[in-house]
């Protein structure tokens, strides 16, 4: 549904006045999409609901809406209002708003037949998050699960960076990682630069876990101590690799 706009105080837009601000503060249950290819990623999405779009005249003509419900309203103002409603120039010209709807459970998620899960314990930098979930979903994990320390993937940009990566792989936060691991019987493999195995060593079994840290400090031990610890050999003097780059060398090798 095309709704034109001309007023930037119209209280329909509410929710996407001061979007930087509304970062910190929330959007009362909802989260923020930007840009194009995020947008159709949201619209085509199991995982989540498209409640509104905000977007220009010029870049409405680029966008594929015939995914979206027709009473999912689409608000058309000029560029100039949008920016002024953002607070910050919208260079790609698309915003929208989504609920997210993930399924019932993690146990519907990982089934009773081979499971691959990515979890993650005190990822709290965005752009690591949303290039960890953006791997998750290129190598078909089928569930990511967060430690109660990790960000929100669904922080706008943590959306951004994983391209709607979010959209597409369903997450889970619990208190107990490696508790929750064990009764879903998933064999736990935890990435350490002093990790007892090669990654090229590890064989792969039909339902496991691949567990990362934050960089710095990592894993704790005790999670580590419940885990097969593996390493990404490496040279140079260097012990590590950023953590969203080391999330695609191994689930590469795992779910190949």
């Amino acid at each position: 549904m095309i709704i034109d706009i001309n007023d930037s105080s119209d209280a329909r837009l509410r929710l996407y006045q001061d979007v930087k601000d509304r970062d910190l503060s929330g959007r009362e249950g909802l989260f923020m999409a930007e840009g194009k290819v995020v947008l159709e990623r949201l619209f085509a999405s199991s995982l989540a609901q498209t409640v509104s779009v905000l977007t220009t005249p010029e870049r409405l003509k680029g966008l594929d809406v015939s995914a979206l419900s027709v009473e999912v309203p689409v608000y058309v103002v000029a560029q100039g209002m949008m920016d002024e409603i953002a607070g910050f120039p919208i260079h790609r010209g698309y915003l929208a708003l989504g609920r997210y709807l993930p399924p019932s459970t993690l146990e519907a998620c990982v089934g009773t037949g081979a499971a691959r899960v990515l979890v993650l314990c005190g990822i709290s930098n965005t752009d690591n998050m949303g290039g960890l979930m953006r791997n998750a979903a290129a190598f078909g994990v089928d569930a990511v699960v967060l430690d109660e320390t990790s960000c929100d993937p669904l922080y706008r940009k943590a959306i951004r960076v994983s391209v709607g990566g979010v959209l597409e792989v369903p997450h889970f936060r619990v208190s107990d990682v490696t508790g929750t691991l064990r009764r879903l019987g998933l064999a736990a493999f935890a990435l350490s630069p002093a990790g007892r195995q090669r990654l090229d060593e590890v064989e792969v079994p039909e339902r496991c876990a691949v567990l990362m840290g934050a960089e710095g400090p990592g894993l704790s031990k005790a999670v580590m101590a419940e885990c097969e610890t593996v390493r990404i050999e490496m040279s140079g003097g260097f012990d590590s690799l950023n953590v969203a780059t080391t999330s695609g060398i191994v689930l590469y090798h795992f779910c190949r």
